[in-house]
């Protein structure tokens, strides 16, 4: 990630011009590696993880730093969103089952999830196939109805809620859902303080804060408070503006991991709705039915190109232009069925060239 942020100034001003991070279960050839250093990617490389009672030996790309955090991640986070909504228990673990067998290891969930059901999905799973340990979780606080806003009491209840929910002893990234001007930010991340102190919380991140309140974010944590480690924050090939600019170069500065959430815009940049007639009649298809536009028509077109090129799907394909943004570290992305894990998990393998992700950008335009 460091090298990603060192390249990132370059890389920016020419807009278009960023190299994929690229992550492969195959070590490349000296050739294949030597060119790959001519673009500005990192050669791929790999390691084995230890067999347990769900999965036999796998093999998975090498971790990605998260921040200054102390540990690694798999460049794709899944999303449980659905979990405990549209999806029950059984559904739900199918769909972690087959995350965790492909080397998945960072899961994504918040207390206001379902109302918290998400996080008892996620942790009644970890619990029964012994993978909390193999597991890196982020969740969120803020907006559960029992403990809205970011005040350090409420803080603190819900950081134990979610630990009773999620069946273990520390959360590895906590995420403020949220901003809460409220509440003085250093009385946030003092709360966060003592929970860390405590083994509760391992990492600090933000969801969806602005450019100022980052820098004042790390202006406390120069005062010894927490610094935030990572930014989630809607980002997706059809929702840009937000985050390209200030955002994007304050994630930049800071040397922020960021996770992209809605990485494939509710489902609609996975391909499967083109005309009105595809559209769900539920919250999802009313999401969806924002995109179904020229623009939205014009970015699945050029999704679809790049996909038969690489003999991939489009949804990877909107992953992999996410990977290769220099401040990314891993899109967050749901899945309804576990054979949409293993498309979703090839866009960690994913080597986008030049004029693709140039095409991309101005498809998306």
């Amino acid at each position: 990630m460091a090298r990603k942020h060192a390249q990132y100034g370059a890389r920016r001003a020419a807009e278009a011009t960023a190299a994929p991070r690229t992550a492969t279960v195959e070590i490349e050839l000296p050739a294949q590696a030597e060119a790959a250093e001519s673009f500005g990617a990192r050669t791929p490389t790999t390691e084995e993880i230890e067999t347990n009672t769900f999965s036999g030996p796998i093999t998975v790309p090498r971790r990605e730093p998260l921040g200054d955090a102390g540990f690694g991640v798999h460049p794709l986070a899944l999303g449980t969103g659905a979990f405990g909504w549209t999806l029950g228990r059984e559904a739900a673990a199918e769909i972690l089952d087959r995350f965790a067998g492909v080397g998945g290891n960072l899961v994504d969930t918040a207390d206001s999830y379902a109302a918290g059901r998400s996080e008892s999905i996620l942790g009644d799973w970890m619990a029964s196939r012994g993978a909390r340990d193999r597991m890196r979780v982020i969740t969120r606080i803020g907006r559960h109805p029992d403990h809205r806003g970011l005040a350090p009491r409420t803080i603190a209840a819900a950081v134990d809620d979610s630990l009773a929910r999620l069946g273990t002893d520390r959360i590895d990234l906590l995420c403020f859902h949220g901003d809460d001007p409220t509440v003085p930010l250093e009385e946030s991340l003092g709360a966060v303080d003592a929970l860390i102190g405590a083994g509760k919380v391992l990492a600090i991140g933000a969801s969806d804060f602005s450019p100022e309140r980052l820098i004042e974010a790390r202006v406390l944590a120069a005062n010894g408070l927490p610094r935030f480690q990572a930014l989630t924050t809607r980002y997706n090939l059809l929702e840009r503006r937000a985050f390209e600019g200030a955002p994007e170069l304050v994630a930049h500065a800071q040397g922020l991991a960021v996770l992209p959430h809605v990485a494939l815009a509710n489902g609609f940049l996975g391909g499967g709705v083109r005309r009105r007639s595809d559209i769900r009649r539920d919250a999802r298809g009313e999401r969806q039915a924002r995109h179904l536009g020229r623009r939205g028509l014009r970015v699945l077109r050029a999704l679809d190109e790049v996909a038969a090129a690489h003999g991939s799907v489009p949804a990877a394909v909107a992953i992999a232009w996410l990977l290769a943004r220099p401040t990314v570290v891993a899109p967050v992305a749901s899945a309804s069925r576990p054979e949409q894990v293993d498309a979703l998990v090839t866009a960690a393998n994913l080597v986008l060239h030049r004029s693709e992700i140039v095409e991309l950008d101005r498809a998306s335009a």
